[in-house]
């Protein structure tokens, strides 16, 4: 039964924005991810990521070197300020990827991996991420649970194992049984983590499937359209010209739903990245280190390993999603864009009710994008398997306390824990 009601759950998650496929001028391209993602000996795919047979788990927090004290995937004190990483602390000095070490299309997290605040293989856990970027980052628990959750089972990583690649194909590590769950892309997974218009990153279908690397060229622009100061006016501005630029000449562009979350993963730059010691300022010395970019002599930007700044100090109030909601409200709001794809030349609009209708953004204040990015992980869990799964699946069950637990709350939403 058990194994019955996990196959279950995974064809329902398979097919969980099955919307998208009944709106009209949709092509299947847009909304399948198999035909989106990796495979084999292409970019991302499993014969080309790097195999570390000596995973390490990261050394948690302790009396001397607490961070925010976050440990065991429980809330950390969320108090920041605090120097990362601490001096003295040799298990989360910076130690450059070998290339047998796994990296991604995530600065942050790829950063944390070279520290050592998740496994520095790239191959980490549901536990593993809500502890790091509490400690590294001071992320709020209810935001930490929101993108390990959003990464796990959104991003497909394993729903049972609780594991994720940060970038490649490494299913044969992070699956529980390959040959029932399929591949699992990790975050280089098209239209799940990873979506068109990236900051610093290629649109899949433009990069014949590299969406994952660095981009000097894609962190110039970005550095000359902010001045060098990346802050809201700077990355709004920048994320409205990454879209035009992608919707112009991909034409399989597509930015569905999920397309809110680059917005608040933009936010992160001038929300997270900055240092107490440089006053909070998004200055390019900071924003470069996280990001890996070192710039040439003749004015271009190569890639070197993403590290935290030298004495670089956390924010001092946790960063929440309701927050997150909050700048994506003031990003969007500056450039608002539609949702939808690219069809035969002509941009197609789609619905997302309550908050997506003709492929126009509808949400009226900030806590509404925090329900939409509540409603696209909360969505996959269908009611409907309740009365199969509940209680004999841990992973539903996990799913449920991590999304709608004490301190979530469902964020008052309208919308249902289930559908």
């Amino acid at each position: 039964m058990k194994t019955l009601a996990v196959l279950c759950l995974f064809a329902e998650l398979a097919f969980s924005y099955s919307f998208v496929a009944s709106q009209p001028g949709i092509k299947n391209t847009h909304f399948l991810a198999r035909r989106q993602q990796s495979g084999g000996a292409n970019p991302g795919g499993p014969l080309n990521c790097p195999f570390n047979p000596d995973h390490i788990f990261p050394t948690p927090v302790t009396d001397q070197f607490p961070y925010n004290s976050a440990k065991g995937g429980k809330p950390g004190k969320g108090i920041g300020g605090y120097l990362v990483p601490a001096i003295g602390d040799e298990a989360h000095k910076f130690i450059a990827p070998t290339d047998r070490d796994i990296r991604g299309p995530c600065p942050g997290l790829n950063a944390a991996a070279n520290h050592g605040f998740i496994a520095r293989d790239g191959i980490t856990n549901y536990t593993e991420l809500v502890d790091a970027v509490q400690n590294v980052y001071n992320m709020g628990y209810d935001l930490a649970n929101f993108l390990a959750v959003f990464s796990i089972f959104i991003a497909d990583g394993d729903l049972v194992t609780k594991k994720l690649s940060i970038g490649c194909d490494a299913t044969t590590r992070t699956s529980f049984n390959p040959v029932l769950t399929g591949s699992q892309p990790g975050l280089v997974g098209h239209n799940k983590f990873e979506a068109d218009s990236s900051l610093t990153r290629n649109d899949f279908f433009l990069g014949k499937g590299d969406n994952f690397n660095f981009n000097g060229t894609l962190f110039g622009m970005m550095t000359k359209t902010t001045g060098g100061t990346f802050d809201l006016e700077g990355l709004a501005k920048f994320r409205y010209e990454r879209y035009v630029q992608s919707r112009r000449d991909n034409p399989n562009f597509f930015f569905g739903p999920l397309g809110v979350f680059t917005h608040g993963a933009a936010s992160f730059v001038y929300e997270l990245f900055p240092s107490g010691t440089e006053g909070y300022v998004p200055n390019l010395q900071n924003t470069a280190a996280f990001f890996g970019a070192q710039q040439e002599a003749d004015g271009t930007w190569s890639h070197i390993p993403e590290r935290i700044p030298e004495n670089w100090t956390t924010r001092q109030k946790p960063y929440s999603l309701l927050d997150v909601g909050g700048q994506i409200f003031s990003m969007y709001s500056k450039y608002p864009v539609g949702f939808g794809g690219n069809v035969n030349g002509k941009f197609i609009g789609l619905d997302f009710p309550p908050y997506i209708q003709g492929g126009n953004l509808t949400a009226a204040k900030p806590s509404d994008y925090a329900c939409l990015l509540y409603q696209l992980v909360a969505g996959p869990i269908p009611s409907s398997l309740n009365g199969i799964i509940t209680p004999t699946v841990t992973a539903l069950q996990f799913v449920l306390t991590a999304i709608g637990g004490e301190s979530f709350t469902n964020l008052g939403c309208p919308i249902p824990l289930t559908k």
